[in-house]
């Protein structure tokens, strides 16, 4: 996801993955989840995020990075939309009583291929780091498999989750009229009606 450059569409490569799925998969209410969370349990999502949404910046008039591009910087930026999403997205659903629950899922730093677009010898000092302080994707997995599992989650929603725990997100990402604004301006664009 540490994309050297902007892809060809236009589009920096983190931001329309996170910023134009939501609306479009929350235009029909959730509705898959929500049928399969009418009988004895509520459905879950879980939304992979990352610590890096505390760097999150959003420029509502530059979403794409035009201005100032940075892989780290569009990671981040996306990161931070993916926490505003959930928590709008949980109050959509509770207001219109749709037994889903949304979560953000933080996993730590796990070894991944993220990092495959470092530069030669930052990647060469990976390497070493991530045995020592990485997790493993199994383990980066436990918190998301948690939140979509553990009964003690049933009926929990809008939560930042880290090692199973409840955490608190950045101070922006709790911003509800910074999250309206970011669902109307992804519903926009990719053509839908806000939901």
């Amino acid at each position: 996801m540490l994309v050297p450059e902007r892809q060809t569409d236009g589009f920096e490569s983190p931001f329309p993955l996170v910023s134009t799925t939501w609306p479009l998969l929350a235009d029909q209410p959730a509705a898959g989840c929500a049928r399969r969370g009418q009988d004895l349990w509520l459905s879950r999502i879980a939304n992979m995020s990352s610590a890096t949404h505390y760097a999150g910046v959003l420029d509502m008039n530059d979403l794409n990075r035009r201005t100032c591009y940075s892989s780290h910087g569009a990671y981040s930026q996306s990161k931070l939309a993916l926490v505003l999403f959930t928590y709008y997205l949980q109050e959509q659903l509770t207001a219109g009583n749709f037994p889903v629950t949304v979560n953000a899922v933080d996993p730590g730093m796990v070894d991944t291929a993220l990092y495959d677009n470092l530069w030669s010898l930052a990647q060469a000092m990976k390497k070493p780091v991530a045995k020592i302080l990485f997790r493993t994707p199994a383990e980066g997995a436990a918190t998301a498999i948690y939140t979509a599992a553990a009964s003690e989650m049933e009926g929990v929603g809008g939560c930042y989750l880290y090692n199973g725990q409840k955490t608190q997100s950045s101070d922006l990402s709790y911003n509800s009229e910074l999250q309206a604004e970011l669902w109307k301006k992804s519903c926009e664009l990719v053509g839908l009606q806000e939901a």
